[in-house]
């Protein structure tokens, strides 16, 4: 996906780094690009804008990563097997599955023909379950709600 591979190139990050060296990576950027480096009005500005950019690919990478997915693996299973979907649509190969706990997650690069099987079967969690929710590469948006 594009938002991947931009993330990545911002960070100078590869898929193998682990969340350790996307922290060095980010502290090592954030350095550089940090706005109160700069006196000129005009290199402020563009340095802010650019540390906007580096936290949000920061973020967003981290949001993506294995070992982020790994921490919440036990509340994404309690989701995934207590809740039904709510919710769902899609634009542009990315899925956004909201769940009956509040939970949203987004799903990147599902080929339109998955997705439009998925819509066949009336949103089913059954088929997300086998042919989504652990294949695509995903991201919680927002956690469950909080009784």
């Amino acid at each position: 996906m594009k938002k991947i591979l931009d993330s990545r190139k911002l960070l100078g990050a590869a898929a193998k780094h682990d969340l350790k060296e996307l922290g060095l990576l980010y502290k090592g950027l954030m350095k550089t690009h940090h706005p109160d480096r700069f006196q000129e009005e005009a290199a402020r500005a563009e340095a802010e804008a650019m540390s906007k950019h580096i936290i949000d690919a920061y973020h967003f990478l981290v949001s993506i990563h294995p070992e982020t997915h790994a921490s919440n693996k036990e509340e994404f299973e309690k989701t995934i097997s207590a809740s039904a979907i709510t919710d769902f649509h899609y634009k542009a190969m990315t899925l956004h599955l909201t769940f009956a706990d509040g939970s949203v997650y987004e799903y990147f690069n599902v080929p339109a023909n998955v997705y439009n099987k998925f819509v066949k079967n009336d949103g089913n969690l059954r088929f997300a379950r086998r042919h989504i929710l652990h294949v695509f590469t995903y991201r919680r948006i927002k956690k469950a709600n909080e009784a």
